[in-house]
């Protein structure tokens, strides 16, 4: 039986991915790997063989990407918080399904017209479409930092 790792940094999890990869370590068993050291909730099959691509694609970095929305204080007083990696619950796709519905298949002459059409429906759309998603990410974002910012299953 091996000791096992609670919450390791993302980083640390990529650096034993990256030096697994080197040794020529089959993706499926570098997170079995990762399982039995960090535990079940370390990083799913999947987003280890995307990193075992970028790693093979010439990827070095272990640090995830830096992204727009990091942690700010908004002049109305209300803190954004950092948005842990792969936690698509956190993001309302109420929003998407509305777009899709409408521009799903439809192509635009320039990309000009494409931010049109969508500034267009985003203003026909009620204030309360809006408010609910916002209400929304609060119960969102609440299960996630129960959850130690690691991914949230629905």
């Amino acid at each position: 039986m091996f000791k096992t790792i609670a919450d390791p940094a993302d980083c640390e999890v990529c650096s034993v991915i990256r030096f697994l990869n080197a040794k020529s370590v089959k993706p499926a068993e570098i997170h079995h790997q990762l399982v039995q050291i960090y535990g079940e909730n370390v990083m799913t099959d999947g987003m280890v063989r995307k990193w075992v691509r970028q790693f093979n694609d010439g990827r070095t970095n272990v640090h995830d990407e830096a992204r727009s929305g990091r942690s700010f204080v908004v002049n109305d007083g209300w803190e954004q918080f950092d948005q842990p990696p792969c936690s698509p619950d956190l993001a309302p796709s109420d929003y998407d399904l509305y777009l899709k519905r409408d521009f799903g298949g439809r192509h635009f002459a320039s990309d000009d017209d494409a931010k049109s059409g969508v500034q267009r429906r985003l203003s026909s759309l009620a204030t309360s479409f809006f408010e609910e998603g916002i209400d929304k990410l609060v119960s969102r974002y609440d299960k996630c930092l129960n959850n130690g910012g690691n991914y949230v299953e629905k």
